[in-house]
């Protein structure tokens, strides 16, 4: 029996916001069994989770949060709205008797304080960020939480994430913002890589198809082998590499002075500004 069974639809999950991430834990949750009446969604664009999830009934689908049950008290509430729409999304749920739920944010640069100036401090908020593998249980998500937050409700917010993803816990929340800047921000750096070397593939003469084929499934093995492997990240890197060979040549370029490493550290610094910012 999946252990999201346990989640009813007398204390149901309430998810507000079912974009891009929202949608990835969603198809992750409902995948290890999570029954759609355990679960309530907010989101102005129904039409796209009624194609992509029917098994989720109308009664359980809302375009606003003032169509949400009067007598709802959900367990947890999912706050998975861009940051820029959370003070609006959050006034809107104040007609519900909250007082015994815990807040689970997935919003970028939305602090602790924040909702706890929003909420109330005694509120139980947990600070999260995943990331888009959730959609197919190979995700990382990393929380920090606040005082009031019990063991119960660390165990329910374990259970969601657990379904979806690897999950860690810090004691500093200021590092939140380099977390988001690379395992939140990540997944996109290195599809980005893979459409890079298809496109490079495409300069050095194989065809479209053949080289976006070698690309995807280079990218998608090597993390593959990453996971499975006990090896240092170096040494997978120096298992492929002969000396004065191919790789070599091609190393030789991307470990220049201002190869990747350098861009990626900047990327990185980009991103986790501009989470402190979101946070304003």
């Amino acid at each position: 029996m999946s252990k999201l069974s346990a989640i009813t639809s007398d204390r149901p999950i309430l998810l507000l916001g079912c974009g891009k991430m929202g949608s990835a834990m969603l198809s992750g949750w409902l995948e290890q069994g999570l029954s759609s009446d355990a679960l309530h969604i907010v989101d102005p664009y129904l039409d796209n989770i009624k194609k992509n999830f029917t098994t989720v009934t109308e009664a359980q689908l809302h375009e606003t949060a003032q169509s949400l049950p009067a007598n709802l008290t959900p367990s947890i509430v999912i706050l998975a709205v861009k940051p820029q729409m959370m003070d609006e999304a959050i006034k809107a749920l104040s007609t519900l008797d909250l007082s015994k739920s815990l807040f689970l944010s997935i919003a970028a640069g939305k602090t602790i304080h924040y909702f706890e100036d929003k909420l109330g401090a005694d509120s139980a908020i947990i600070r999260a960020m995943p990331n888009t593998p959730a959609a197919i249980g190979k995700g990382i998500t990393v929380c920090c939480a606040n005082d009031p937050v019990n063991t119960e409700q660390i165990k329910i917010c374990e259970t969601l994430l657990q379904t979806v993803s690897v999950v860690e816990w810090l004691d500093d929340e200021s590092l939140m913002d380099a977390v988001t800047a690379l395992s939140g921000s990540g997944p996109a750096y290195v599809f980005y890589m893979a459409e890079a070397m298809a496109a490079a593939g495409e300069a050095i003469g194989l065809s479209p198809e053949l080289s976006k084929k070698l690309a995807r499934h280079t990218v998608s093995g090597a993390g593959a082998l990453l996971e499975a492997s006990d090896e240092r990240t170096s040494k997978l890197r120096e298992n492929v590499t002969s000396p004065g060979g191919t790789t070599a040549a091609a190393l030789d370029v991307l470990m220049s002075e201002e190869g990747l490493a350098k861009v990626i550290r900047r990327a990185m610094q980009e991103a986790k500004s501009k989470s402190k910012e979101l946070a304003n």
